[in-house]
């Protein structure tokens, strides 16, 4: 557009932005764009593989302690950081049938902090643990000996049925210094006292199965619930160690 000023001078040109400019720009905002997106993808994948290699690798060390499976969770802590330091904050572990000593069908929900990783096994702050063993597994850690567990919360006894149902012999756990004694309460058939070998049989598989844990945690509680017995679980600083013969490194 041009015009002409009043004392008759040459008309002057309005100049517009340079098209150019805008381009350029809106060029640069989506490779910006790309380049992040890109970058948070490529963090995004270190971080899964991290993981699994960390929880893998966690897992072959939980299991041999365990004796059975195990599911691993980690904290709020990326491990992309973990690769640099080895170190996790803390890790939760699951599994459905820890074998403890002779015991059968023991769930334990673990908890490890201050984990530092090494290449054949971990270094561990502190530990803790939930332990669930239900009748039926106590009935199946048992076999040959008992026909039935039943606990009861009530009065904190477990009572198993031998010799065919025919008799009952009642037991009662309780913590004493850093282990789980398991005391006969009741054992009688008709008013006849049970066979000695019988009851210290019983006996002897049930405190084997509560005297031996993972990352050397002692009881700190034992508690009979109306379906089985549940156990809370300490312990300080202590390893876990892999299989030597397991191909995973940390």
């Amino acid at each position: 557009m041009s015009s002409y000023s009043d004392d008759g001078a040459a008309p002057t040109v309005a100049m517009g932005g340079r098209p150019g400019g805008s381009h350029l720009r809106r060029n640069l905002l989506i490779a910006g764009v790309v380049v992040v997106l890109v970058a948070v993808a490529a963090l995004v994948g270190a971080e899964t593989y991290y993981r699994k290699h960390y929880a893998d690798c966690i897992a072959a060390q939980a299991e041999h302690d365990l004796g059975s499976k195990v599911t691993v969770h980690f904290g709020a802590k990326p491990l992309l950081l973990t690769a640099i330091d080895h170190r996790v904050g803390s890790v939760t572990m699951n599994s459905d049938d820890a074998k403890f000593g002779p015991a059968v069908g023991m769930k334990v929900h673990a908890k490890i902090n201050d984990v530092h990783l090494l290449d054949r096994g971990a270094d561990v702050g502190s530990s803790s643990a939930d332990v669930t063993w239900t009748d039926e597994g106590i009935q199946q850690t048992l076999k040959g000996m008992v026909s039935d567990v039943k606990s009861d919360a009530s009065t904190g006894t477990l009572t198993v049925k031998v010799l065919g149902g025919l008799a009952d012999l009642q037991l009662k756990p309780q913590i004493v210094g850093n282990q789980i004694q398991v005391n006969t309460a009741s054992a009688s058939l008709l008013g006849i006292g049970l066979p000695t070998d019988l009851v210290s049989g019983i006996v002897d598989v049930m405190t084997q199965s509560l005297q031996n844990y993972p990352l050397d945690m002692h009881p700190t509680a034992v508690h009979v619930t109306d379906d089985g017995l549940a156990v809370q679980l300490s312990g300080g600083a202590s390893q876990l160690q892999v299989d030597q013969n397991a191909d995973t490194r940390c």
